[in-house]
């Protein structure tokens, strides 16, 4: 059995540090590294520097929770926003998508991510009493739940729902146009407009 080629650290350190992103393995890591490496040095310092950019200047929106460099983001402080409605995502890729269909004008919550006890992801792990803490806002008069048609969005969906609901608030679930088992980030706008309008 041949033994494996000796590899300088930095490189090793490099593949492993792709291989924390999400859909990358050892092959795709290595395979990223090297045409970085070879084939464009100027991207790769882009890249680290746009990394530590974004690393060292974005934060946490305090009403909304997305990234953003202030301490309230653009959309959060946009006076033409229905203030009343406060649709709540899983993710800034979820939001984004739900912006684009432009059939919604309201403000937005940002889990960073879904319920997944097998994960060890619970309530506490998504800091759910900072959603609810916004959602009591006196502004908000109703608040539609568009986490994602998998079990884990069901999931955190119905938790959140029978807590909002506890504290008296009109809570809605994006309708069905959405295909089950499917993520926002992956379905067309007309969709994601029609299951708004069609919002239960």
């Amino acid at each position: 059995m041949a033994a494996s080629l000796p590899e300088p650290e930095p490189l090793s350190d490099l593949v492993q540090a792709l291989k924390r992103l999400p859909g990358i393995g050892e092959r795709s890591a290595r395979r990223i590294a090297w045409h970085m490496l070879q084939r464009d040095r100027a991207g790769a310092r882009q890249l680290g520097h746009a990394l530590e950019q974004a690393v060292s200047t974005l934060r946490h929106c305090t009403l909304c929770n997305n990234f953003t460099q202030s301490s309230v983001c653009e959309l959060c402080s946009n006076p033409r926003r229905d203030a009343s409605l406060l649709c709540v995502v899983e993710t800034p890729a979820d939001q984004h998508m739900l912006e684009a269909s432009h059939g919604y004008q309201g403000l937005y919550y940002v889990l960073m991510g879904r319920l997944a006890p097998l994960e060890g992801v619970g309530p506490g792990e998504l800091q759910f009493d900072q959603v609810i803490k916004r959602a009591q806002d006196e502004r908000v008069r109703e608040v539609i739940l568009a986490t994602n048609f998998t079990a884990e969005g069901e999931t955190t969906a119905h938790y959140l729902s029978e807590t909002l609901e506890a504290s008296g608030l009109k809570v809605t679930r994006l309708a069905r146009g959405v295909p089950a088992g499917s993520e926002l980030e992956y379905v067309d706008a007309s969709t994601i407009a029609w299951a708004l309008m069609e919002r239960r």
